[in-house]
């Protein structure tokens, strides 16, 4: 039997967790059933004799510099729960932790297999993504204990077996809205840390909205010195230099995750509007906006302007961003008429496929002839049966495909219920099991064979200040959703998750995480 339970959501490397609390004695007991992790594993052998990390435990890499960093993003992790030193050696040997790479086409770019026996654990795959993805397994079979910054009791075992492990979907993602309200470069590591335990593997960046302009474009300084001065009830605001945006990359890069840059247009465009005049059709900028409303903005169609300073924006980020993805938003446009609308986003997408990038717009962009092999993101709610089909019909020309994000299942700013004092509502409540019992691969009625491509769970952050409001309203609904994109849907069982994911939240107190006690959930402590 799979058996499946969430784990921690640090991931490697990440920063120590505020509040984790003064070390808890582990119990000596059994180790973790093998599968007993989130996302659910394609494939679990559980058997044999465990293997027990000890002070004579050494990560062995090979000569391969991508295995070295991910035994080294290992050892961050283990060391200050063990206590032990567990060098990272090129020396080869049968025993202790060993990183390397298969030959295996079957495991694909992302997927991995574990091997776990008395002498050691052995994590094989085809890329370096593989390993990492193995390396999140093994963290998860450990006791919660092991996420804590301080040296914790063990012992620290791993229950023999294998388990060989792809994902269902290549785009699992999460997304943040840094518009709104601003988040740092410190606040966005410590989410994608938290992701990439959950092998999310797309982080997808709303940079730009009616309220705040959040990443520096040099052809147009004002977007972030003006446009970017404030956010959501007239706070200070911020933005991304072009050094730290490089940093963020770099960080999502190094836990094999891409950034998915958003610019957002036509519409949801004030605060570009009110840091440049001659982008208004009537040359007249707008006040600066701090407030919650949508669809009153638009760029001006007719503008030839207009097109060029797209151009521009566009370009700098995308020379900027190795990812192959570019996100032109083009949801709410309330304020541009149909006819322009689909002018906009018809040069749009062809801007964005002069500089090489694939191109994403929220689902409207369906209604305007998406581009060859352009990818819609499907925000509607169950019951806009309407939109999906518009959607369905799109995924048949030029091979558009969909992400699927249903504001009423995947939006980790819903509320929980009538008594959340965070977030909003007016896709309804979503509880925990609202957002994991559903099938991604099913939504989309009549889409063309292969279209859905994945899932994406976003933040939006009307709302949300710190980094303990992100963290409170993405936990516990963000491991189910990742769980969705990853796993196969023979593993999709409510009733069977909900006992796994309560035995998350020993390891969620350890880290740090204030997070939701849905009732739903039979919380347990470890």
């Amino acid at each position: 039997m799979l058996l499946v339970a969430v784990a921690g959501t640090a991931a490697v490397g990440a920063a120590p967790a505020p509040g984790a609390g003064p070390a808890a004695p582990a119990k000596a007991a059994g180790p973790r059933p093998l599968g007993q992790i989130v996302p659910a594993p394609a494939s679990v052998s559980a058997g044999g004799a465990a293997y027990t990390i000890d002070s004579g435990t050494r990560i062995r890499v090979g000569r391969s510099a991508d295995a070295k960093k991910v035994g080294d993003a290992l050892a961050k992790v283990l060391r200050p729960s063990t206590g032990y030193q567990l060098p990272v050696t090129s020396r080869d040997g049968r025993d202790g932790i060993r990183l390397r790479f298969s030959s295996d086409p079957s495991l694909g770019e992302e997927g991995y297999r574990l091997d776990s026996g008395r002498s050691g654990v052995t994590i094989s795959a085809r890329r370096a993504a593989g390993l990492f993805h193995g390396i999140q397994t093994l963290r998860q079979q450990l006791p919660a204990a092991v996420e804590r910054p301080t040296k914790q009791t063990g012992p620290w075992k791993v229950a023999g077996g294998t388990i060989k492990d792809v994902p269902r979907y290549g785009y699992r993602g999460a997304m943040v809205d840094v518009s709104r309200h601003f988040f740092t470069v410190d606040q966005l590591k410590r989410y994608v840390d938290q992701l990439a335990l959950y092998k999310v593997n797309k982080l997808h960046l709303h940079l730009s909205d009616d309220q705040g302009w959040r990443i520096a474009i040099d052809s147009w300084p004002r977007l972030t010195t003006y446009g970017g001065s404030t956010q959501v009830g007239g706070g200070p605001g911020g933005y991304y230099t072009k050094a730290q945006y490089k940093d963020i990359l770099k960080y999502a890069a190094d836990r094999h995750m891409e950034v998915v840059p958003e610019i957002d247009a036509p519409g949801h465009t004030n605060a570009a509007l009110a840091s440049y005049a001659e982008l208004n059709c009537n040359g007249v900028a707008p006040p600066l906006y701090t407030g919650t409303a949508v669809g009153f903005s638009s760029l001006c169609v007719d503008k030839d302007l207009t097109y060029k300073f797209l151009d521009d924006v566009i370009g700098e980020i995308a020379r900027m961003t190795p990812g192959k993805v570019i996100h032109i938003g083009g949801d709410e446009a309330h304020a541009t008429p149909h006819e322009d609308y689909v002018k906009f986003m018809t040069k749009a997408q062809a801007i964005v496929g002069k500089y090489g990038k694939t191109v994403m717009g929220w689902h409207q962009l369906a209604t305007a002839n998406p581009g060859k092999g352009s990818i819609m993101q499907y925000w509607g709610t169950d019951s806009a049966a309407a939109d999906r089909k518009t959607v369905a019909d799109a995924t048949h020309k030029n091979g558009a495909k969909v992400v699927i994000s249903p504001a009423d299942r995947t939006y980790l700013d819903m509320k929980y219920n009538k008594d959340t004092k965070l977030g909003l509502a007016w896709a309804g409540y979503v509880e925990a099991q609202r957002s994991y019992d559903w099938n991604p691969g099913t939504y989309i009625e009549n889409a063309a064979p292969g279209s859905v491509i994945g899932v994406e769970a976003p933040i939006w952050s009307e709302t949300l200040v710190t980094t303990k409001d992100i963290e409170y309203m993405a936990f516990p609904r963000l491991p189910g959703i990742a769980e969705l994109g990853w796993s196969p849907a023979s593993t999709h069982h409510w009733d069977r998750y909900k006992t796994r994911l309560a035995q998350q939240g020993p390891r969620l107190t350890a880290m740090g995480i204030d997070f939701y006690k849905s009732p739903q959930v039979p919380w347990v402590s470890e």
